[in-house]
């Protein structure tokens, strides 16, 4: 009973908003049945001595807002998943053994460097380290797809090849759409 309501047991999942255990000295693994709270808004584990890997189902919290694993000794990828959670405004992973590439997603777009420092393995936006067959950091939040020439790629800057092309076309373009029409005028 709470609240003046009665659940059953196995209903009261959906219930639990927010778990912050940090700084307990907690060891082990993060249980995969973590994901079944449906409705968890926080979670925050940081500064334990968890191990292990972040399990790839972390996608399926789709209410997470705010996830802070930092000061673990968590180890592997960043689970794509983690990028589905749309909803997600605080991320902090710093501070483990965690390696690869960070996945790429509307909100980890916006995540601070900060949030990766501590995993010398880690590699790609927005860390300054590139990956391994990574021709250039872009910046994804103005170049979505990858082999595309955007704003933010490093070597070029705001002009490209693309610009130049563009801007002759468009002042032939102009210049024949006035002078050809002032020609056939006459």
């Amino acid at each position: 009973m709470w609240k003046g309501r009665e659940y059953e047991f196995g209903n009261t999942l959906g219930l639990i908003k927010g778990i912050d255990l940090s700084s307990n000295i907690l060891t082990g693994m993060i249980p995969r049945e973590i994901v079944e709270l449906d409705g968890l808004i926080s979670l925050n584990l940081s500064r334990n001595f968890l191990t292990g890997r972040i399990t790839s189902e972390i996608g399926t919290l789709q209410a997470l807002e705010v996830l802070d694993l930092s000061e673990n000794q968590l180890c592997g990828g960043i689970p794509s998943s983690i990028s589905s959670i749309t909803s997600l405004n605080f991320l902090n992973l710093s501070n483990n053994n965690l390696s690869g590439k960070i996945p790429i997603g509307r909100q980890l777009d916006t995540i601070n460097a900060s949030a990766y420092e501590g995993n010398p393995n880690l590699c790609g936006f927005p860390l300054p380290k590139k990956c391994w067959g990574d021709e250039t950091t872009q910046n994804p939040i103005m170049n979505k797809g990858r082999g595309q020439v955007g704003m933010q790629d490093e070597e070029d800057g705001f002009i490209t090849q693309g610009f130049y092309a563009n801007a002759a076309f468009g002042f032939v373009v102009g210049f024949w759409g006035v002078f050809g029409t002032l020609l056939l005028k006459r």
